[in-house]
């Protein structure tokens, strides 16, 4: 699997959001290299959880399309006269 990197751009909108949380619900100033440093650590440790459930969720929707589209193929059949 590939490993999970941000751009620079994603960073700098997702740093601040670190930020507030841990200041809203934690009470927890933190600077940005620690809040960058944080968001390093959980893309690491559990950054693969979320990419997976990411993978299942697009082949359960790809399985959905198919069926569909298996649906649609059925539907073009000919009858057959004995």
């Amino acid at each position: 699997m590939p490993e999970i990197k941000f751009t620079k751009e994603e960073k700098e909108r997702l740093i601040p959001k670190i930020k507030m949380y841990l200041n809203d619900e934690l009470d927890l100033e933190v600077g940005n290299f620690d809040a960058e440093f944080l968001l390093d650590f959980f893309s690491e440790e559990i950054g693969s959880y979320f990419y997976n459930q990411g993978i299942q969720d697009s082949l359960a929707m790809l399985d959905a399309r198919m069926e569909d589209v298996k649906e649609s193929i059925y539907v073009l059949e000919k009858a057959v006269k004995l």
